[in-house]
């Protein structure tokens, strides 16, 4: 499992330009079953995603194709976890 910290890098003008675009990305993302949760940092400097179910370079890949991303309108920082333990009726994968 994966923790996507987005930091933005430019004017929340210019992300609020490229939101629709990013909305989109992320629905793809999760239609695929990759992305499980995702939501903007309060304050609003940036935003989180959780991933599961894919390979690192994989997942390198599909961010690089955020328009926030392509935009240069963000910094995304990727930790890897495995997870061990669930809350009673979380259904995400837990890797062997």
């Amino acid at each position: 499992m994966y923790v996507i910290n987005i930091t933005y890098t430019a004017p929340l003008d210019r992300i609020d330009d490229a939101l629709e675009a990013h909305r989109a990305f992320l629905a793809k993302h999760f239609e695929a079953g990759v992305f499980v949760a995702a939501g903007p940092k309060l304050p609003r400097d940036g935003g989180i995603i959780l991933a599961v179910r894919i390979e690192r370079d994989r997942l390198d890949a599909i961010l690089a194709t955020d328009p926030f991303v392509v935009q240069k309108l963000a910094h995304y920082d990727v930790t890897e976890f495995k997870t061990t333990r669930l809350a009673p009726g979380l259904n995400l994968p837990i890797p062997d």
